[in-house]
């Protein structure tokens, strides 16, 4: 009987030895976003993501998952990039703070997820989830 459980006890050992992956939450683009550190989350992106759909995904995560206040800033903490949690894949970082030392370009008017710093409020990052919804072109009867 010894054997058995020090067998046993072997196996389970192993089991939970084994890393398990990110829990990954999915945004309404079906973007994957995972966390990175305490208060950073990284967006991964699928095939042919742009700007539009890593801001839709951060948003959408930032509203449903963390109840964010809509006028809350989220910042660009790595722009687009390898992925850390997802190896061979691109993604982008977000914050609801700058990185130190990094210059605050919340005037810049530009759609942009390559340098830290960029950012938008989370409304105005939330639209960009409806430009990409189907039927939208279309005008209602």
């Amino acid at each position: 009987m010894t054997c058995k459980r020090l067998w046993l006890s072997g196996i389970l050992a192993l089991v939970l030895s084994v890393p398990v992956p990110a829990s990954a939450w999915r945004a309404i683009n079906r973007n994957e976003v995972l966390p990175v550190s305490e208060g950073v989350w990284e967006v991964v992106a699928r095939s042919r993501s742009g700007a539009q759909d890593y801001w839709c995904s951060i948003a959408d995560f930032a509203i449903r998952q963390l109840r964010a206040p809509v006028n809350q800033r989220i910042y660009v903490w790595r722009g687009e990039g390898p992925s850390v949690n997802r190896p061979g894949r691109k993604a982008v970082q977000f914050a609801f703070g700058l990185p130190p030392g990094v210059p605050d370009r919340s005037g810049s008017l530009s759609l942009n997820v390559r340098e830290a710093g960029d950012s938008l409020r989370v409304t105005s990052a939330q639209n960009y989830c409806y430009d990409r919804l189907p039927g939208r072109d279309r005008w209602l009867p």
